[in-house]
């Protein structure tokens, strides 16, 4: 099957299409205040009322060209283009400021191939194994694998954990709002027509990702970047002792993106500094870090691309995102009428497959338009991206409006922009939010099923080991910030 999907990809158009979104997602990527992430989001409405292959070929080509062309700006000018390329700046721009920046180039072009090129091909082997021993599990598992992922998400965010568990709340709350999924009844809706049927998820996406960005983007102006020159270009630029010196790094760091993007809610812009941290700490010359060592754009650049393939397992396996972008994938398969979760590999084979080709030669193109691009990369950060303001505002509402063809999505999509925004003033994240929003429907249903068929015993959720497993990794995520600080002043005491 996989192989028919591959073969399914190499159609002229079909190439064509990931060809231009595998471009598109690069751009997205280096500019500074734009992402793959937003870019997959521009792309989700207009999907509707295509072929699902060529929907998720499409986004998941912007999505891959959107990780890996992150270190473009960080190489060039020292401002990561998302959060996974920030630990790259810490040595790509060094070098390239004493006059390597062809080297910092390569390195970074062939870490995103390796990271993500190979960490699909795990995620391929291993998501069937993993769907299959999830066919064993019952309600009661997956009520608490959905709480743990949500807790999960909630505790390890940037800043508080109350401002993690408060969106993860939020993200439940908002779930709850229109008809009850088991006995039908109306929560939260006001008396309000346009609510009966909950609020959108392409809304909350479009919202929350694309219009609040071009609402902070544009609070704080354009600003100028510096002009780039990379000299004479051949070949990559890099050397073989530069892969057999690293070979160590690479592959640690491969492992780390893997884990990390597995987690889910964790993903590439926490893997690059993990991976990166444990490069430094493990060198002979850690002193070099941070002053235009190749080993820490390895570390970073191997590591976030990892998270791809690492991501994709949790989202194909279990019906789980295992990052920002995963969850938007998630809630595309949600709108082409495909259940997320173990059946859709035996139900859905030719849909899982696909995106795994995808994804691998998603990665070829990358490594070849960023190999005959790499002279542009410059012009490509001087593009005047505010110009593009007005065509991410049209497509998010046109996008909102088909969703539903109601103008009251439309409203609904700047309300969720103005709750994005207002998450972002207050340092709230919005990652448990989105995550908590796309399972909250599964984790009551979960929930309801496993107290029914226990018939009312709700013991049956810390009673079966998987289940209490889970229950308390959650509990561990909530009260290990609190228990750190105790045991590290009993040591010093």
């Amino acid at each position: 099957m996989f192989f028919t999907q591959m073969i399914a990809l190499f159609n002229p158009l079909m190439i064509l299409i990931m060809l231009v979104c595998t471009i598109v997602g690069i751009v997205f990527g280096a500019i500074p205040g734009l992402s793959g992430g937003l870019a997959v989001s521009l792309l989700l409405p207009l999907t509707f009322g295509m072929d699902d292959l060529l929907s998720f070929a499409m986004m998941i080509a912007v999505w891959v060209g959107g990780i890996s062309g992150g270190f473009i700006s960080a190489t060039l000018v020292g401002i990561p283009g998302a959060p996974a390329s920030i630990a790259t700046c810490f040595d790509a721009y060094p070098m390239s400021q004493r006059g390597e920046t062809v080297r910092a180039l390569g390195i970074g072009i062939l870490a995103s191939f390796a990271g993500t090129f190979l960490s699909c091909i795990v995620a391929t082997f291993l998501s069937p194994f993993i769907a299959d021993f999830a066919m064993k599990l019952g309600p009661w598992e997956y009520f608490s694998l959905c709480f743990c992922a949500i807790t999960l998400v909630a505790a390890l965010s940037k800043g508080s954990i109350f401002k993690g568990l408060f969106a993860a709340f939020l993200g439940l709350f908002l779930c709850c709002v229109g008809v009850a999924p088991l006995d039908g009844a109306y929560r939260f809706t006001f008396g309000n027509i346009y609510l009966g049927g909950g609020l959108d998820m392409v809304a909350l996406m479009l919202g929350v990702y694309a219009i609040k960005q071009v609402a902070c983007d544009y609070a704080k102006g354009q600003q100028e970047l510096p002009d780039v020159n990379v000299g004479k270009i051949s070949g990559f630029g890099v050397k073989i002792t530069d892969i057999t010196q690293n070979i160590g790094i690479i592959l640690k760091s491969f492992f780390i993106g893997l884990w990390i993007g597995f987690l889910p809610g964790m993903g590439s812009g926490l893997s690059n500094m993990v991976a990166y941290a444990q490069a430094q700490s493990g060198s002979k010359h850690p002193e070099t870090f941070g002053k235009g060592e190749p080993g820490g754009i390895w570390a970073s650049e191997c590591s976030n691309n990892a998270s791809v393939g690492g991501a994709l397992i949790p989202m194909i396996a279990l019906g789980i995102p295992g990052d920002a972008v995963t969850a938007l994938l998630l809630s595309g398969l949600m709108i082409h009428g495909l259940q997320p979760g173990p059946l859709l590999i035996s139900s859905n084979p030719q849909i899982v497959y696909l995106i795994f080709a995808a994804v691998m030669v998603s990665a070829v193109f990358v490594l070849v338009e960023q190999f005959f691009g790499m002279r542009w990369f410059p012009m490509l950060l001087k593009l005047p991206y505010h110009y593009l303001y007005g065509v991410i505002l049209v497509m998010c509402f046109i996008g909102a409006f088909t969703s539903t063809n109601t103008t009251f999505n439309v409203l609904c999509v700047l309300a969720f922009a103005a709750l994005g925004v207002m998450l972002d003033v207050f340092k709230i994240p919005a990652s448990p939010l989105i995550l908590s929003f796309i399972l909250g429907g599964k984790l009551e249903e979960y929930f309801r099923k496993g107290v029914s068929y226990s018939k009312g015993d709700y013991s049956s959720f810390i009673t079966r080991p998987v289940s209490l497993l889970f229950l308390l990794v959650a509990v561990f995520c909530v009260v290990s910030p609190y228990i750190k600080p105790l045991l590290q002043k009993k040591r010093t005491a």
